[in-house]
């Protein structure tokens, strides 16, 4: 049995007190309730409890149910939470202008109990998994962002690269589902770095080759530390820690694969990080600039990268610029360097 005071609590709001009785008969043996008559408080009841789902009259004094639900919408602190209008009109368009600003559900009077009761628990549900899709997600970046600072001591890469990435899922076919998976997978792609020993990760010269070996690892680290048999995001986060350097003639690691063997996901990633990585001052380069290092995805087309990709992502470049000055280093907004010094290690 769950404690009262974790039952989900839910913000009941109408002008009539008779509505507000029968919502409380309705929903108090399962849930902790709040009630107000006025769309003002609702918004203050709101930002101070943070209820999982507000119950709202649209004909309300003052400010109408639709206006409390923009507002909400518009708040950070409580645009999540799912908002469910019960009233008395029943127009269609009614229920568009309800959709509109951002209702989940829309429950005409005279109330239902099993239809009240029903919408309740599904919008609930549904919003604990939206809420562990974002648990989830936040674990990920987070863990992508740890593999950062132990190498680069910096979390803006990962930010940068899963931009460019996105942009160029979706100039190859991805749909919005699909771009936003590889968005959300992308900065996990040096996860495994996690593994490789500080001497050899952060050596300031170069590596021999049994070190060169040893670094060669985080591909496959990172894609045990994901771990196989996902589907969804998970599964494209494995195949980008596995395969994002591979080249596409074959000459590269993990597995040596070549052309299409390698995941999209893979070949975009490779250029998507190796463009930041050019681009972006390290301890041991300066930055490149822009125009170095198109000249250097121009040159590696069809060896280390999949030509064409490699087109689509030249055909995007006010897209990637934009995200580039969006998150650029601090005190590198606006600039870049010209010093071709060294060519991203793993390039």
């Amino acid at each position: 049995m769950i404690p009262p005071h974790k039952l989900p609590l839910i913000l009941a709001v109408d002008d009539e007190a008779g509505n507000l009785q029968l919502l409380r008969q309705i929903l108090q043996d399962g849930y902790r309730l709040l009630y107000t008559k006025d769309g003002a408080r609702a918004l203050e009841l709101a930002r101070q409890e943070r209820p999982d789902l507000i119950l709202l009259d649209v004909m309300l004094p003052g400010m109408s149910g639709y206006e409390v639900c923009r507002h909400l919408k518009t708040d950070p602190f409580t645009a999540a939470i799912p908002v469910i209008f019960v009233t008395a009109l029943s127009d269609p368009r009614d229920e568009v202008i309800g959709f509109e600003a951002g209702a989940v559900d829309y429950i005409t009077k005279p109330l239902s109990p099993p239809i009240v009761r029903t919408r309740v628990r599904t919008h609930l549900s549904l919003a604990h998994i939206d809420e562990l899709k974002e648990s989830r997600l936040h674990v990920v970046q987070r863990l992508g962002l740890a593999a950062e600072y132990k190498d680069n001591d910096t979390g803006l890469h990962v930010i940068r690269m899963s931009h460019y990435a996105r942009v160029l899922g979706v100039a190859a076919g991805m749909d919005a589902d699909e771009a936003d998976d590889l968005l959300h997978a992308a900065p996990m792609h040096d996860v495994g770095k996690i593994g490789i020993p500080d001497r050899i990760l952060k050596k300031p010269g170069p590596l021999d080759p049994e070190e060169w070996r040893v670094r060669q690892t985080h591909a496959e680290i990172g894609a045990d530390i994901i771990g196989a048999g996902h589907r969804g995001m998970l599964a494209v986060a494995h195949n980008i820690a596995l395969t994002h350097h591979e080249k596409w003639d074959g000459g590269a690691y993990p597995r040596a694969l070549a052309d299409t063997a390698i995941p999209l996901e893979g070949r975009i990633v490779a250029i998507a990080d190796v463009f930041d990585a050019l681009t972006s001052p390290r301890p041991y380069k300066a930055a490149w600039s822009v125009e170095d290092a198109l000249t250097y995805l121009r040159r590696q087309r069809g060896s280390h990268f999949d030509a064409e990709l490699v087109d689509l992502f030249l055909a995007r470049m006010p897209a990637i610029l934009a995200i580039r000055e969006r998150w650029a280093e601090a005190g590198t907004r606006g600039t870049e360097g010209s010093d071709v010094c060294r060519v991203k290690s793993e390039a």
